[in-house]
């Protein structure tokens, strides 16, 4: 099926007049001119990705193509008889009852929810904000300032928004991962180590079972999503403990944490079956180099791209290349030879893989071969310098990997406005790292959490080859919190400094 053909099915995107129509419905349910105005901007920016760069090559089509496949033959695969584990099945069933609703391949609907889910996730980050500030030191008062700013930040930001228009995993996994941080800062008890009561009927000494229902069901759904999911309930589980600990909830947090633990375990026990008896693999989640059973890994090529990859060109010019399309010479970086003698030896390698664009497993052992001697040679570029190099740019990277943009951005005489827009995406990638240290430096709640996820994720991410930027997408929640902390700390030092 043409793709182009479902999308004319469904009609154009909508127009700007739904924007006006989505803030009159708001106000109607009393939500305030100050959340409907950051929510309705955010509607038209996400609207705007969906409308114009919408990306639906790649990645979303193999996840389509599962979603399809289960509809219409039973098999969570690619054909009737070739099933497939390297994906974890929670995008593709959602893909699936999507299509089951919308028909097959019907891209658009799947996107404007996406829409409808990641503005609730502006809406949630703008709570947690608001409970958390309202125990930060000199914030008391200032917790709507703080609930309001988290909501512009999240509802503004163009790195979270434009993966709205993308049939991808990230904006459920940021939906998780929000609701997962909202319900777990409403178990905490008041008074306590973290969480502060803003009504009477709040005040509880006890933590809460329903809301840590949701916080792990949610982190359950991260999961379920990507494998790096995991990490969020591998943080959440201890920090439980300890803060339950602190405020005199010992056994309950404890308890609490071991059922959080024992549905973590059990969501994947039916896929772990299923891997076991489809293909005779004890997999509970998904491979590393997403292969099925019997599939070539290539780890002579995985080693050597490790000694010279660094950012997403390398990633897109030659990783993603291998065993689909040539990879030149030219295209690798000045540290992939460190002598005429290793330039020869690749480029005599890099011929004899075009011949076929397939890596054999004769090819694979002489990658492996380059890759041990530029190792043996420099082990402190290839084991410190590049990890710290590739953590660094899917960080501080522009994030315009989904736009129609030369990812080689910085050439201005090549790109031109590509290159003032890319560079714009820097400073404004800047500014909310920025935020989020300003808002860390106040300390408020759940610091810890925060920072205990985001050193387990840098820590994963340090052991890829190949660097994506959306790979450090799933802390921006963590981000716009404590950015809007920071913004609701500035404002209130102003108010001060004028008394």
């Amino acid at each position: 099926m043409i793709l182009g053909m479902p999308f004319a099915r469904n009609g154009s995107p909508p127009t700007h007049r739904h924007a006006g129509a989505l803030a009159a419905l708001l106000s109607r349910f009393g939500f305030p001119g100050r959340i409907v105005l950051p929510l309705v901007l955010g509607l038209l920016l996400r609207l705007w990705f969906v409308h114009h760069d919408p990306d639906l090559t790649g990645d979303p089509l193999l996840y389509g193509a599962i979603a399809r496949n289960l509809l219409q033959h039973g098999v969570y695969g690619f054909a009737a008889g070739a099933p497939t584990l390297i994906r974890l099945p929670g995008y593709p069933l959602f893909l699936a009852a999507c299509f089951q609703i919308f028909g097959v391949e019907h891209y658009y609907p799947v996107l404007y929810l996406q829409v409808a889910v990641d503005l609730t996730i502006c809406w949630v980050l703008s709570r947690v904000a608001f409970r958390l500030a309202a125990r930060a030191p000199g914030l008391a008062t200032g917790k709507e300032r703080a609930a309001g700013a988290a909501l512009w930040l999240a509802a503004l930001c163009p790195f979270t928004a434009a993966y709205t228009a993308a049939p991808l995993t990230e904006t459920l996994e940021l939906a998780s991962i929000a609701l997962s941080m909202y319900g777990f800062v409403r178990t905490l008890p008041h008074p306590g180590f973290a969480e502060a009561a803003v009504s009477a009927r709040e005040q509880r000494t006890s933590l809460h079972a329903g809301w840590f229902a949701l916080a792990a069901g949610a982190w359950i759904a991260a999961a379920l999503l990507r494998p790096d999911g995991a990490l969020l309930g591998a943080v959440l589980c201890p920090a439980l403990v300890w803060y339950g600990w602190r405020s005199g909830q010992a056994r309950q947090a404890f308890r609490f944490g071991c059922y959080g633990a024992l549905a973590s375990l059990l969501a994947f026990v039916p896929w772990a079956v299923r891997n076991a008896r489809t293909f005779h693999v004890f997999e509970p989640l998904a491979p590393r180099y997403a292969t099925d059973p019997g599939e070539p890994t290539n780890p002579g090529f995985q080693h050597w791209t490790k000694t010279l990859c660094a950012d997403l060109v390398c990633t897109s010019e030659v990783y993603w290349a291998a065993d689909d399309d040539r990879i030149g010479l030219a295209q690798l970086p000045s540290r992939a030879f460190d002598s005429p003698q290793e330039l020869r030896a690749t480029a005599d390698l890099l011929a004899d893989y075009n011949r076929t664009t397939t890596i054999t497993p004769a090819l694979d052992a002489r990658f492996a071969a380059l890759a041990a001697e530029r190792t043996a040679r420099h082990p402190l570029r290839t084991r410190v310098a590049l990890p710290l190099l590739r953590l660094a740019d899917m960080w501080f990277r522009p994030r315009v990997e989904l736009f129609s943009i030369d990812l080689r951005w910085w050439n201005y005489a090549a790109e031109g406005p590509d290159t003032v827009l890319a560079w714009s995406f820097v400073l404004l990638n800047g500014l909310y790292l920025g935020l989020a240290a300003m808002g860390a430096w106040r300390r408020p709640p759940l610091l810890g959490v925060f920072v205990a996820f985001t050193v387990l994720r840098c820590a994963l991410l340090l052991t890829i080859e190949a660097p994506e930027p959306r790979y450090t997408l799933e802390c921006f929640p963590m981000i716009l919190v404590l950015g809007g902390i920071a913004v609701a700390h500035g404002r209130a030092r102003g108010a001060h400094s004028r008394d």
